[in-house]
């Protein structure tokens, strides 16, 4: 359904801010809150409009938003972090486990440095074990994020490669 689609919201400064649905983003349009920058999804027909559906919005107003250095650490924000991929194998999957490399119940803290995300079968693998015991290696260091915050999963840039020029890496 069209209307579930995601679409990428700008601040008026053009920085990402969040993705929402298209209904509320047609909504914001009409009240003339914000405008359409990207129109990649097609129309919407009513009885009496033609609306083209936006992939990118930017708002008519600045919105003014606090840049934390310390993230609050989440589910959600490690698996942001390691970019949806298990850190042992690199495979990309929606279906994610947290590991602590150090083991808690070893004296593994639960913070940055400590928690990756890992697919279900290396984790099994892994156990209670340091990856150095269970012979697997990260693919990468863990530690505190370093993207902005920006609330969007990485599976919609691959989808909506109009969101490019609009987004940092």
């Amino acid at each position: 359904m069209l209307t579930n689609l995601p679409v990428l919201v700008l601040n008026q400064s053009y920085e990402p801010l969040h993705v929402c649905r298209v209904r509320r983003a047609i909504v914001l349009m009409y009240e003339n809150k914000a405008e359409m920058l990207e129109n990649g999804s097609g129309h919407l027909h009513t009885a009496n409009l033609d609306i083209p559906v936006p992939s990118v919005i930017r708002l008519a107003i600045m919105v003014r938003r606090p840049h934390r250095k310390d993230r609050k650490m989440t589910r959600f924000e490690i698996f942001k972090r390691d970019r949806y991929k298990c850190q042992y194998c690199g495979k990309e999957s929606k279906q994610l486990t947290l590991d602590h490399v150090m083991p808690r119940f070893r004296g593994g803290e639960h913070t940055w440095e400590n928690v990756v995300s890992a697919c279900v079968h290396c984790n099994r693998i892994k156990a209670g074990r340091t990856p150095h015991e269970a012979r697997m290696k990260l693919l990468s260091q863990p530690g505190p994020p370093k993207h902005n915050g920006l609330f969007y999963i990485p599976a919609y840039q691959q989808v909506r490669t109009e969101w490019q020029k609009y987004l940092l890496q």
